[in-house]
């Protein structure tokens, strides 16, 4: 299977804009072959809503999300993006898998900081699998992936890939997880991650970029560059790694 990752500079409070730039990467995306486009972390609304995602929030069938299913489905593609959802009084930080048809939501548990902590609830870490041309695909959020025991336990669920839209800020720690920790969380547990960040900045935070899908063997199979928007793309081939899994039995392992 072949997957895209758009890294990009939401446009904040703006759900139309980052729409018409999600549908822009989707039709690209698509013309590649590709099945699957990841766009980051609270990517419709942008990262840096502040005191807007209140008003911003929009429920998992509401029209929000069925912009984004018109989006996929125009395309003939499946789309994971980033949004705040709605549930009642709640607002959770959350992703949205669609394929046009079908969708599923995964919420992030683990918040960062007092400005998620402000401004989301935070979720029960839980196990969201959806398989995509016969690849099974498990979510997470940004934080959530600096656990080691969230990707563990999709890994020993039977996800052969693990998609992590993020809004990783810049600094030598942003550096460190996007160049190191993800190579390392995906040989560790012989998946595929692929880790979709912001780039450039907004009112209140400067984003690291370096978006990139990582191979169960470590290996980087696209990078984009610290400030520049960029569609990444990788093939996804669960037997072109059978020689790193077999070498390297950490699941079969476990005591």
């Amino acid at each position: 299977m072949k997957i895209a990752g758009l890294q990009m500079c939401s446009v904040v409070g703006d759900i139309d804009a980052n729409l018409a730039r999600i549908d822009k990467a989707a039709e690209r995306a698509a013309g590649e072959g590709a099945q699957l486009l990841i766009a980051p972390e609270l990517a419709l609304t942008g990262y840096g809503a502040a005191d807007r995602f209140p008003v911003l929030a929009a429920p998992s069938n509401g029209r929000t999300a069925e912009r984004l299913s018109e989006i996929a489905h125009r395309h003939r593609l499946t789309i994971v993006a980033g949004f705040a959802e709605k549930d009642g009084g709640d607002v959770y930080n959350s992703v949205l898998l669609s394929d046009g048809g079908n969708s599923a939501i995964y919420r992030k548990s683990h918040l960062y900081g007092p400005y998620e902590k402000q401004w989301f609830r935070p979720e029960t870490p839980n196990t969201v699998l959806v398989t995509v041309d016969d690849v099974k695909i498990g979510m997470l959020i940004c934080y959530d992936v600096e656990f080691p025991e969230n990707v563990r336990r999709l890994a020993q669920a039977g996800a052969d890939l693990i998609v992590v839209p993020t809004a990783l800020p810049e600094g030598s720690s942003g550096r460190f997880i996007a160049e190191h920790m993800i190579r390392v969380r995906a040989f560790e547990n012989q998946v595929f991650v692929a880790y979709i960040n912001h780039c450039g900045a907004d009112e209140h935070f400067a984003y690291a970029g370096r978006s990139c899908i990582a191979a169960p063997d470590g290996s980087l199979l696209a990078q984009a560059s610290p400030n520049e928007e960029a569609l990444l793309s990788a093939d996804v081939s669960i037997g072109a790694f059978a020689q790193s899994r077999a070498e390297n039995t950490y699941l079969r392992d476990l005591s």
